[in-house]
């Protein structure tokens, strides 16, 4: 199986100028590098600073070779840093409205989970009305973000192309390995949110396995303090259809 994510060496090296992956690329470096404007998730800037990232370029959504993609990366993904990655990279389109991209998102994770080759941890539930559900590739818990160009007042949420951010729980359960550890980071991270977004932070995020928290309504944000609605109870597995 050929690898096709990138490092940002050969992310900076592949692509031609003005390409749509150069473009798309070089606005997240952008994003991640600015001092002017610090970027809020200090978690994505440690990431490319130590280049713990991985870049995975498709111009749309290729549901197969994402997933192999994302199980390779997650196979090598401790060796590669304590803040490894992947961020998943798509092409240029027309704007459309954030509920498009919420339904692309779900539609992208229950894909996934039908071609994941491993079955579901089980100590992570599939029901996303639990405070422990996470999803789940290739046996590992991941925590995703989307990001877009729908959003305008949530500027930590806005790409110029549809994209997402696939880190492994193991990263944050090392750095956030006790209750003080883990409210300086979040705290830190809010407070770096207030100048850079042009409303609070919303009242989806929170910690993981906080009885008031569900990490699916983390993943795709609203451009205010309404929760968006996921469209699934669970994610259809490999396993269930097999069955």
């Amino acid at each position: 199986m050929t690898k096709l994510y990138h490092t940002r060496e050969s992310a900076e090296a592949s692509f031609p100028t003005g390409s749509w992956q150069s473009v798309v690329y070089k606005e997240l470096v952008s994003q991640l590098t600015s001092d002017l404007r610090p970027f809020p998730c200090t978690f994505a800037i440690n990431g490319y600073r130590n280049d713990d990232l991985r870049f995975l370029f498709q111009e749309t959504p290729n549901i197969p070779e994402f997933g192999e993609q994302l199980a390779m990366f997650l196979d090598e993904a401790r060796s590669i840093g304590q803040n490894a990655a992947l961020l998943y990279l798509t092409g240029m389109e027309t704007v459309e409205p954030l509920e498009d991209y919420s339904a692309r998102f779900w539609t992208i994770l229950n894909e996934l989970a039908k071609v994941d080759r491993k079955p579901w941890p089980e100590d992570i539930p599939q029901d996303l009305d639990s405070p422990e559900w996470e999803f789940c590739f290739n046996g590992e818990p991941i925590f995703v973000v989307c990001t877009n160009p729908a959003h305008v007042k949530r500027q930590s949420r806005r790409s110029s192309t549809f994209a997402m951010s696939l880190q492994p729980r193991w990263v944050f359960d090392r750095i956030l390995f006790s209750d003080r550890a883990a409210n300086i980071v979040f705290n830190n991270i809010r407070k770096r949110m207030q100048p850079y977004d042009a409303l609070p932070p919303s009242p989806a995020l929170g910690r993981y396995k906080d009885p008031n928290v569900r990490e699916a309504q983390q993943y795709v944000l609203s451009e205010d303090d309404s929760i968006l609605r996921c469209p699934f109870h669970q994610l259809e597995s490999r396993q269930a259809e097999d069955a």
